[in-house]
């Protein structure tokens, strides 16, 4: 869904630029122009009156605007309408403007004449922000585009238990159903992804971290594109510039990815770094891979004691999944659930590794037949999280670009 902007101002040549530049940002949707304080708040009020989330995610106003001053404008536009973030636009950039601003209730300030780079970063971070005020306030579930993306992160109790494989399947998953999708490698030092879909990169994670305001044209930068469709951000090749990437450096690409992608799936591997524990901190689901083994069920508990410690996250907030199953093992999913505390997944992943051999070995993981139960169930999680539509699977040709497809369920 894209960003709605409405532009306001007095001086039409000012709107008329604005509102050209606001058009071409993507994921943009600039509404009408409003020319003075009262047309706006009409507006606003109008639009609350049908529901909140009728109202423009972002409301720039030019401070050429009256009769009402626009800082004055801007405090009651964010008294009466909170989950519509204000950006000002004006030719004082100083220090005492900007804490004026924001005093106001302005969630962002742009500098006159206007800059590309610098309106898209603002629009983007105050879309975000709004996006979440509105979650919070219990608006805009069924809008997940757009400034509300899907995050789901994906960690493992221990080394070895397909934290990983959970992933990537996830994140096919999503963007065979039709989601737009980000698959990103947390495991900062020894992230798998690149191997597992035979890809040679030259960005990574790391050359965004440095950057204070990720652009939409950056983030573009770095992203490679998969054959499948999926926008990939790896984990560096020297795992030692994974200490570049911190824990607000994760907040801020997570949030950048959110507003350009329905669905961003993480891998956050089976170490905690800071940038790990932003990730599931901000997701809206965290998955935390285990298998029903004595080993790796104590790993999962531990990491959920960890995480509540570090107030990272509550155990009832994270989701077990159970990789490997049997019928036959003495641990089943329900035991785990009891011991960790955790929501557990409905589904489980069978224990099928001869399935997944081949294309392991090959580094061809996409091209995972869609007659393998190991795939099939980790498509029903990706459903049963809201990652893919429910009462389907994918086809028997893999997730190629060509092969791209589901197939329904004979009844």
């Amino acid at each position: 869904m894209p960003t709605r902007i409405l532009p306001a101002g007095a001086d039409p040549d000012a709107v008329r630029s604005l509102t050209t530049l606001l058009s071409q940002l993507p994921d943009a949707e600039p509404q009408p122009p409003v020319t003075d304080s009262t047309q706006l708040v009409d507006t606003l009020a109008r639009l609350a009156a049908e529901s909140v989330d009728e109202l423009p995610e972002v409301v720039v106003v030019h401070e050429r605007i009256g009769p009402v001053p626009a800082l004055e404008l801007i405090r009651e536009v964010a008294l009466r309408f909170p989950a519509a973030g204000v950006v000002l636009v004006t030719s004082d950039a100083s220090p005492g403007l900007f804490a004026a601003a924001m005093d106001s209730g302005a969630r962002g300030l742009v500098g006159l004449p206007l800059s590309y780079e610098e309106l898209a970063g603002r629009v983007q971070a105050v879309a975000q922000w709004s996006a979440g005020v509105r979650r919070h306030l219990g608006h805009g579930a069924e809008t997940p585009a757009g400034a509300g993306g899907t995050v789901v992160t994906v960690s493992g109790a221990k080394g070895g238990v397909g934290a990983t494989l959970t992933a990537v399947q996830l994140a096919l998953a999503a963007q065979a159903s039709g989601r737009a999708t980000a698959l990103v490698d947390l495991d900062l030092q020894s992230g798998d992804i690149a191997s597992y879909l035979d890809v040679q990169f030259r960005r990574s994670v790391a050359d965004l971290a440095a950057i204070t305001d990720i652009s939409p044209r950056v983030l573009a930068d770095a992203v490679f594109r998969h054959d499948t469709g999926l926008a990939l951000l790896l984990a560096p090749a020297e795992g030692e510039r994974g200490e570049e990437v911190t824990d607000r450096a994760a907040r801020q690409l997570i949030g950048a990815l959110r507003s350009r992608y329905e669905a961003v799936v993480v891998d956050c591997g089976a170490q905690l770094s800071g940038a790990g524990a932003a990730a599931v901190e901000t997701a809206d689901t965290a998955l935390l891979v285990t298998t029903p083994d004595v080993i790796a069920v104590r790993a999962a508990k531990r990491t959920v004691r960890m995480w509540d410690r570090l107030q990272i996250r509550k155990a009832e907030e994270t989701t077990v999944v159970v990789n490997r199953h049997t019928r036959g093992t003495e641990i089943q999913p329900a035991l785990v659930q009891r011991i960790t505390g955790t929501a557990l997944a409905r589904t489980a992943v069978p224990a099928a590794f001869k399935e997944l051999q081949g294309v392991v070995d090959a580094g061809r993981l996409h091209e995972l037949d869609g007659r393998s139960t190991v795939k099939q169930a980790l498509w029903a999680l990706a459903a049963e999280l809201g990652l893919a539509r429910a009462g389907e699977q994918p086809s028997h040709r893999g997730t190629g670009r060509a092969a791209v497809g589901f197939r329904r369920r004979k009844e």
